[in-house]
């Protein structure tokens, strides 16, 4: 699918822009071929140093998650890379999670399913890392949880070594934190109390690992 797109054509062939870029961010296309829509995130226009650095490494990290997320409902598919530079994946329909619930109220099945989505990733080596940022997490028009934005992920076996194993058990917490924030606006009592504890566990040696997290995090944030 998209085989005969080319990142040169982006600007003729597109569909529609959804983000302009910026010195570090990439333009982020519309594209459609024969019914299809996708997303293309493209570095191409960024400065030539920044693009053929960090644009070229979070491709590279972004399609090995997707990779390793192959099949797994509610990530979007992954289609191909372009000259290293550009990503085309599924176009999801549907709407983000911020401020979503100032229109509507979301039940707590859509929950338990964007927790059980969760975990099948977790369960694939993986931890999201950023899913605190509301715009990550859709709900679809079918009604049903989808996670996007996949490049400050990283997997168990980069953090596999201690201490660095206790700082990916700490963002897979936080994967798990950043649902029960989105719960608690929109239905506070379905969470449940060890939800709430862990949610607000603030231990002497949690406050040390959650130290070790917040670099980490830093220096994914400013990579990503």
């Amino acid at each position: 699918m998209f085989e005969s797109l080319r990142r040169s054509a982006l600007p003729a062939r597109n569909s529609g822009i959804l983000r302009r870029p910026s010195s570090t961010r990439p333009t982020i296309w519309l594209v459609e071929e024969n019914g299809i829509r996708a997303v293309v995130k493209d570095f191409s226009s960024n400065g030539f140093l920044y693009r053929n650095t960090i644009g070229r490494f979070l491709i590279w990290r972004e399609t090995k998650a997707y990779r390793r997320l192959k099949g797994l409902e509610g990530v979007p598919r992954f289609y191909r890379v372009m000259d290293g530079l550009a990503l085309v994946v599924e176009e999801i329909k549907g709407r983000s999670m911020e401020g979503l619930e100032d229109e509507i109220t979301l039940s707590e099945d859509f929950f338990r399913s964007l927790k059980d989505l969760v975990k099948a990733v977790h369960d694939r080596g993986l931890a999201h890392c950023d899913l605190k940022r509301a715009p990550n997490v859709l709900m679809g028009e079918d009604g049903h949880p989808y996670i996007i934005d996949w490049c400050s992920a990283i997997t168990r076996s980069e953090f596999r070594f201690f201490p660095l194993s206790l700082i990916y058990d700490r963002f897979l917490q936080d994967d798990f934190n950043a649902i029960i924030k989105l719960q608690l606006r929109h239905c506070p009592d379905s969470v449940t109390s060890p939800e709430l504890d862990r949610y607000h566990s603030r231990g002497r040696a949690e406050r040390f690992i959650r130290n070790m997290r917040d670099r980490a995090r830093a220096v994914l944030q400013r990579i990503a």
